[in-house]
């Protein structure tokens, strides 16, 4: 890292407490200790699937208790090696089962998904339009045409909430709208599910789309990661959802997957799982769980308006409202490449090329030198210069 740098980090993935620092939510750090102090510790290998008792609470925190999908049996989950081992345990099983060729991905997206979907066999790689660059919003029309224009069978990656990298989700109205296009050309959603609990704070609202989805009565895979919201990156816990229409395809399904994860993995890794697990399955911990998660949400949401103030009150060139109205850890800033580069060499504010702000790099001491330095950046290179 560049010694001279005077602020966090931008490029980071991690969430940062306004220390920048790493932080191990204290719930996750009770349960570790409690784990490795005990009698019961165990390095044994897990079987393919993983944690039962994990992917059973991972799947009804996804769907919810009530959810008729699982009254009915007609969903389950499968431990991961985080959410891209469940991306691509579900594009493996979409491609060799489902015999599934083709996939469409948010333009812009999460980088991944370019790479997993491809290397499990998926033929035809399409986008379908997301962010609209001059507005700063969702591209609802256009990404509706796209898919209303997808072949009959074509997966459809869909972020559940705090879309990464641009961090605008659709609304109750426009998630409607999307479900009525999918299932009039009968597309396939495959969600990733990456900031449950961290985009709003509740772990419940954001969890809205998969639900909606399955209530509509569609099939679906739904990848879920642990990383974000429990902070527990090293660990790679995830789990893969998979809801379908008829229960008497379950056993099958899970005989396929289980020989797939033979053939990839073997064994998902137990430590960080029996963390989640514990926390999952114990009231007392959800609960304090819950309230960490809006420790998080609270602190990027006062960190989120912070920049967009302080960009206001210098005047700087151009609206700052989406700054607000996007949600979770990532704000897609709208600086462009020149603008970017300037920042890292004059100010060595480290940031993609595409602009995207880990907010949780920012804090109480370098949010107004970040926008100071986006306000010379702009000044210096308004957004319609071209080198």
């Amino acid at each position: 890292m560049d010694p001279r740098i005077k602020c966090s980090y931008n490029q980071l993935l991690a969430y940062r407490d306004e220390e920048g620092r790493p932080w191990v939510l204290p719930v996750v750090r009770e349960v570790e200790e409690e784990i490795t102090s005990g009698q019961n510790l165990s390095h044994e290998y897990l079987g393919q699937l993983g944690l039962e008792e994990l992917s059973s609470a991972a799947t009804k925190l996804l769907l919810g208790n009530d959810n008729i999908a699982l009254k009915q049996n007609r969903a389950f989950g499968v431990q991961t090696v985080g959410g891209t081992g469940a991306l691509r345990v579900g594009a493996d099983f979409l491609v060799k089962c489902a015999k599934l060729k083709i996939f469409y991905m948010a333009d812009p997206c999460w980088p991944s998904h370019h790479l997993v979907f491809p290397y499990a066999g998926f033929a035809v790689c399409r986008i379908y339009r997301y962010w609209h660059s001059m507005k700063k919003c969702l591209d609802i029309e256009g990404l509706l045409e796209d898919l209303r224009d997808a072949p009959s069978g074509s997966v459809v990656i869909l972020h559940v909430c705090a879309h990464n990298p641009t961090g605008i989700d659709p609304s109750k109205d426009q998630w409607e709208r999307i479900a009525d296009v999918m299932q009039e050309n009968n597309l396939f959603p495959f969600f990733d599910c990456a900031y449950q609990g961290i985009a709003s704070g509740d772990l419940e609202k954001d969890a809205w789309p998969v639900r909606y989805f399955a209530s509509r009565g569609f099939e679906l895979l739904c990848a879920q990661s642990f990383s974000k919201n429990m902070g527990l990156y090293s660990e790679r816990v995830g789990n893969l959802t998979l809801v379908f229409k008829d229960p008497k395809v379950i056993p099958n399904v899970r005989s396929h997957i289980t020989m797939m994860i033979r053939g990839n993995y073997c064994n998902p890794p137990r430590h960080g799982a029996g963390i989640a697990t514990r926390i999952l399955n114990d009231n007392r911990l959800i609960d304090d769980w819950k309230k960490q998660l809006k420790t998080i949400s609270v602190r990027i949401k006062r960190m989120r308006w912070a920049l967009r103030t302080k960009l206001q009150e210098l005047g700087t060139p151009g609206n700052w409202d989406h700054i607000t109205r996007q949600i979770g850890m990532f704000c897609y800033s709208g600086l462009n490449e020149q603008q970017v580069k300037y920042l890292i060499q004059e100010y060595h504010i480290y940031l993609p090329t595409a602009g995207r702000i880990n907010i949780c790099g920012l804090n109480d001491k370098n949010v107004e030198y970040v926008a100071n330095a986006i306000r010379d950046a702009v000044l210096t290179f308004p957004p319609d210069r071209r080198m």
